[in-house]
């Protein structure tokens, strides 16, 4: 009778809310479909487009001038900064932001997207004072950009320093449209910086053997496209010179915000556990020798490529290949020793049997992607280097030493790679260690006439010695990672200084290489850099 009472009765309230619960989780799942597949496609197609007018503005034979795709990425800052203003007023009246992702937007991230963006401000200040003086005879187009760009880096440097960390929970299809579409806009101004570095090597005269590259560069980009367009002021040639070196920070500065972006993509409707995290301090007496070593390593790189830079524009052919030869040198040496101490971080690897974290969030994760993706840049030009001089016949020294480099670079990057990913996804040795602390604790209270202290000690020294090592290994990898950004972010080209690859491939085809590998070459470097620092503060 109880039985049949029961199920004749009612259904409870608590039934009802769980059938609540489930529809609005089915809601949930629905929208995030939606949302899924509604900014893919934005994204998509927005990528399609920019790369198509981009590249179609490339060449002289198409009908598309670069006033076509500035146009373009104008409306796409002026869309973006418009999506933007709406979040920010969005999530400022309404709790649409519940949880924070604290993996996602680290400190060294936003500080490095502040300093890049910065000099990417600067870089808008020069191209305004330079297109400003081609007004009488140009578009206004190319003066506006580089003004509503201007105004974009403060937008977005704002939006990304503030909200880099949210999980935003409501209105998660807009979210997630608005942030593939500030994707978008950052992948298509990418794209038009390396196309016009890409047209900037590709102007030059072929095969200037006795003259380099860098010798015509003024004069080739002072043309606007018109030799008859004289600019109004004298700073054009100056401002124009000033613009081109701060093209690397531009790059960095879209990769920077691009991955930021992503991660907030990610985290859209995402559930966060809140748990506390240990807080690590930067100590260089941790990490001394590695320091002091990559140091050293970062002024001796500094100093010959500050002669490479000055000689390497000479008509005086034995200084050229002297200095050449010395920036050879000088890398082969720089990745030899990068690889030699990474094998020695993986072996500690190997002897501290440490646990790999089970928990995925997406900021490791693209770290992941990232670091692998990117240095597939340097390995395709490291590839088809080795090609070309094996092809060859690697005649004289100075095609040694460039095949020599590019199989080191090669064995680094694997190394290196597997490095950081293995020390990114190890659980933190402080994490081992008050587990270990407590564990010995424990057992010090339940048989006090047992002495643990001298196995706490023991237990702690053999942690200090591996933690030891691998902070003095990420410190020198770490420096030595600057130096290599430095050197090619800064102009360094031997791939076009030395002309056995030139000769292979031809010039187009090998410029086309270089230009599309190096970019991602230069923020490889740039991603290690910030990698390393957070292996460095795991261990």
């Amino acid at each position: 009778m109880d039985n049949i009472q029961h199920l004749s009765s009612p259904p409870s309230a608590n039934s009802a809310g769980n059938a609540g619960h489930r529809l609005e989780a089915v809601m949930k799942r629905d929208d995030n479909r939606a949302g899924w597949f509604l900014s893919s496609v934005i994204c998509i197609n927005i990528l399609i487009l920019g790369c198509a007018l981009v590249s179609g503005s490339a060449f002289n034979s198409v009908a598309i001038t670069a006033v076509h795709w500035q146009i373009f990425v104008i409306i796409l800052l002026l869309l973006t900064m418009l999506w933007m203003f709406e979040y920010i007023a969005f999530t400022s009246r309404r709790d649409v932001v519940s949880f924070k992702d604290s993996h996602a937007g680290p400190v060294w991230l936003r500080v490095g997207l502040l300093v890049f963006g910065l000099l990417s401000l600067l870089m808008d200040i020069f191209k305004i004072g330079n297109f400003v003086g081609y007004l009488h005879c140009d578009s206004a187009v190319k003066v506006a950009l580089p003004v509503i760009q201007a105004v974009f880096l403060f937008v977005q440097t704002y939006f990304l320093w503030i909200h880099a960390k949210d999980c935003v929970q409501q209105h998660t299809i807009f979210s997630r449209c608005g942030l593939t579409l500030t994707l978008s806009t950052n992948l298509v101004v990418w794209m038009a910086a390396v196309t016009e570095e890409s047209v900037h090597h590709t102007e030059i005269p072929h095969l200037a053997v006795n003259v380099s590259h860098k010798t015509h560069r003024g004069k080739l980009l002072s043309s606007h496209g018109d030799v008859k367009c004289e600019c109004s002021h004298t700073l054009c040639d100056t401002f124009q010179e000033a613009f081109f070196y701060l093209y690397p920070f531009n790059i960095e500065y879209s990769l920077f915000a691009s991955a930021m972006t992503y991660v907030m993509w990610k985290n859209v409707g995402r559930i966060v556990e809140s748990h506390g995290h240990h807080k690590a301090k930067f100590r260089l007496k941790d990490a001394l020798v590695g320091s002091v070593s990559g140091s050293l390593l970062v002024i001796a790189g500094l100093t010959t490529f500050i002669l490479y830079e000055l000689d390497i524009v000479t008509e005086d052919k034995q200084k050229r290949e002297k200095v050449l030869l010395m920036h050879f040198v000088m890398n082969i040496v720089i990745v030899s020793l990068m690889s030699v101490c990474t094998v020695i971080g993986c072996v500690v690897y190997r002897l501290d049997h440490r646990q790999h974290i089970s928990e995925k969030n997406p900021s490791h994760s693209l770290d992941v992607g990232l670091l692998v993706g990117a240095s597939m840049g340097q390995l395709i030009i490291s590839y088809f280097t080795i090609v070309a001089v094996v092809a060859t016949g690697a005649k004289g020294y100075m095609n040694a030493l460039n095949l020599t480099l590019a199989v080191v670079v090669v064995l680094q990057l694997g190394l290196q790679n597997y490095f950081i990913i293995e020390g990114l996804h190890r659980e933190p040795f402080h994490a081992i260690q008050e587990a270990a602390l407590r564990t010995n604790g424990q057992a010090f209270q339940e048989h006090p006439e047992v002495n643990t202290a001298v196995g706490l000690n023991s237990c702690s020294n053999k942690l200090n010695w591996k933690r030891k090592v691998l902070k003095e290994v990420c410190a020198f990898l770490l420096f030595s990672n600057v130096i290599l950004w430095i050197m090619p972010a800064f102009g360094a080209r031997p791939q076009f200084d030395h002309h056995v690859e030139t000769h292979f491939y031809k010039h187009t085809m090998w410029t086309s290489i270089v230009n599309i590998g190096l970019p991602f070459g230069i923020f490889y470097r740039m991603h290690c850099i910030a990698s390393l620092f957070e292996v460095y503060l795991m261990s």
